[in-house]
Order: structure tokens, then C-alpha cells, then sequence
């Protein structure tokens, strides 16, 4: 792959970078109350497009086909909304004790949080040829995130409702009615949520740098960076494993979904919903940083593994076919 088509295929995660160093040249332009007015047109209109575009692209029948593989998604939605949050938290207690930025900290509690992301995982996934068995729920993860919150749960929710649940339901309404018709000019939804998720990454940063008091030091940044590694390669390790194990009824398919679903972080719903969750928070952008980290790391750590585990599945799916065939019978 040249040069030139390597930037394509990342221009997001180089945009992530492009956007952060603008806010640093003049953050006075995204800040709250600054030229862009962030309060309506991130806060409202920019989340509630994201949510309109999800509405817009995702595929009921496709959702229904997930949720006929029931323990599959069981399994995935446990492990990322409950052993993954809860697991973090231990991890948290032990590190409270060292000099690493708490914001950061608090940032990778946040990301334990997280759903899967239907883009990453999913094209992980279909790369190696195992099933989509995922279906996020958005709903469940920002209640879970609002109790560590200071703002009230009643705004939380009802801000919730009005910019994520209500553009959904209208996408999917429009949908419903223009199916055809996307079919057949198939819009770059990913593009476009993209886009504006970079307008809500810009304006976040605004916040931060002009905020003389957040400070970021190095020691944190690069601890945290190494934690984040660490953590997909030692979960994506154990799902491997539970999933693989001898009395599993998973097939080397459903294999491949539980290592890619069940240790992916979505940061198309994770910033706008921290946006929501954390308004008013000064080190919001601090909150956000594992998160913005996670993302490149899993897309590299997911993209170095594909030939790996398309290897071990088409051999494991060989041998299943091996053991299954009857034996012929012995000639005398």
C-alpha cells in the first residue's frame, strides 16, 4: 500500500491530530461562547446529525439477523458492559496510588464504558469472515456513564432523548421510506460522521486550551498509552481463550466476532456522549484522550491480527469439517 492510499484509508485518525493542533493555534474560535457557538451547534445540531446519520444507515433487517444469535450477543454485551467497566475499575483502585493524571484516569474508566463500534469491529470481522454478532445499545451506556456524573440524571436524560434517541428514530423513519433509493447511491454515511465528529473533537480541545489552568504531562500520556495497549492485547487474549475453550459451543466464526466486538470501543457514540454526560467539565478534553487514544490503537492492533486469525479460523474450520465427516468403512 503507497503512501498516498495509506492516507486515504486514515485521513480520520490524521484529522483527529489536524483538528487538535488548530484548537491549540487559536482556541478562541471552538470555545464556548466563541464564533462557532459549540453550546448549540456541537451540543445539539452536530450530535443530533450523528445520531440522524446512524438512523439513516443502519439496517433493520441487518439488526434482526443479530439478535437471532442470542448467546453470541449475550456474551459480546456482557463482557463489554460489565466484566470490561468493572475490570477497569479494579485496575483504577490500584493505580489511584501513582502520579498519573486522575482526568486520564478517569478517561479510561470512561472507555471501559464504551459500546462496540459498528464500523471497526464490523469490518474486522467481515475482513476475516466471521458473523456480526453485535448490536449496540446506546440507551443502557449512557446511564451506566451518568453515574459518575455530577450533572443531574434528569438532564442527562432528557438531552439524551432530544440529540441520540430522536434522531435515531427519525433516521430510521427516513429510511424506512428512501431504502431503495440509498441502495442504490449508497452515501458515505462513515464519511460524514466523521466529519462532524472531528468538528466536535475540535471544539472540545478549544475548551481545554483555553484553559490556562489543564496542564498534560508526558509521564501520563505515555503511561496511559501503554495501559491502553496492554488492556486490548490482554482482552482480546482472554476472549480468545473463552471463547476457544473445549466445552464452547462458539464456532470459529462466532470466535472471530467475541475477539473483535467484545474488546472495541466506539468513538462515534463515545465523544458526543461524553459531551453530554461531562457538559460543563473543564478537563472534559482530558476525559477524552484514552478514548481518542483507543481508537488508532485498536484499528492497528485489529489490522495486524486479521491475517493471523483468518489463518487460525480457516484451519479450525477445516478441522471441524474433518472430524464431522463419517468414516468410511474398512474393507476385508
Amino acid at each position: 500500500m503507497g503512501p498516498l492510499e495509506r492516507l486515504r484509508k486514515e485521513w480520520f485518525i490524521l484529522g483527529i491530530v489536524l483538528v487538535i493542533a488548530v484548537a491549540r493555534l487559536e482556541p478562541g474560535v471552538g470555545v464556548k461562547g466563541g464564533p462557532l457557538k459549540p453550546e448549540i451547534t456541537i451540543t445539539y445540531i452536530a450530535v443530533s446529525a450523528i445520531f440522524f446519520n446512524s438512523g439513516l444507515s443502519l439496517k433493520t433487517e441487518e439488526l434482526t439477523s443479530a439478535l437471532m444469535h442470542v448467546k453470541l450477543h449475550l456474551f459480546v454485551q456482557l463482557f463489554t458492559l460489565v466484566f470490561f467497566p468493572t475490570a477497569i475499575w479494579v485496575f483504577l483502585q490500584l493505580l489511584s496510588i501513582t502520579p498519573i493524571n486522575e482526568w486520564l484516569l478517569k478517561g479510561l474508566q470512561t472507555v471501559g464504558c464504551m459500546p462496540p463500534p459498528v464500523s471497526s469491529a464490523v469490518i474486522l470481522t467481515k475482513a476475516v469472515g466471521g458473523n456480526e454478532g453485535i448490536v449496540i445499545t446506546p440507551l443502557l451506556l449512557l446511564l451506566f456513564l451518568g453515574s459518575s456524573s455530577s450533572v443531574p440524571f434528569t438532564s442527562i436524560f432528557s438531552q439524551l432523548f432530544m440529540t441520540v434517541v430522536v434522531p435515531l428514530i427519525i433516521g430510521q423513519t427516513v429510511r424506512r421510506y428512501s431504502k431503495d433509493w440509498l441502495e442504490r447511491r449508497k452515501p458515505p454515511f462513515g464519511a460524514i460522521s466523521s466529519c462532524v465528529l472531528l468538528m466536535i473533537i475540535y471544539s472540545t480541545f478549544c475548551d481545554t486550551f483555553a484553559n490556562p489552568n489543564i496542564d498534560l504531562d508526558k509521564f501520563s500520556l505515555v503511561v496511559i498509552v501503554f495501559i491502553i495497549f496492554s488492556i486490548q492485547m490482554s482482552f482480546m487474549f482472554l476472549t480468545f481463550l473463552f471463547s476457544t475453550r473445549s466445552n464452547s459451543t462458539f464456532t470459529p466464526a462466532d470466535t472471530v466476532a467475541i475477539v473483535f466486538c467484545s474488546t472495541h470501543k466506539s468513538l462515534t457514540l463515545g465523544i458526543p456522549m461524553l459531551k453530554i454526560v461531562f457538559a460543563g467539565y473543564e478537563h472534559l478534553s482530558l476525559i477524552s484522550v484514552p478514548l481518542l487514544i483507543y481508537h488508532p490503537a485498536q484499528i492497528l492492533l485489529g489490522s495486524l491480527l486479521v491475517p493471523t486469525i483468518k489463518s487460525w479460523m480457516v484451519s479450525r474450520q477445516k478441522a471441524l469439517k474433518l472430524t464431522r465427516q463419517p468414516k468410511a468403512p474398512v474393507k476385508v
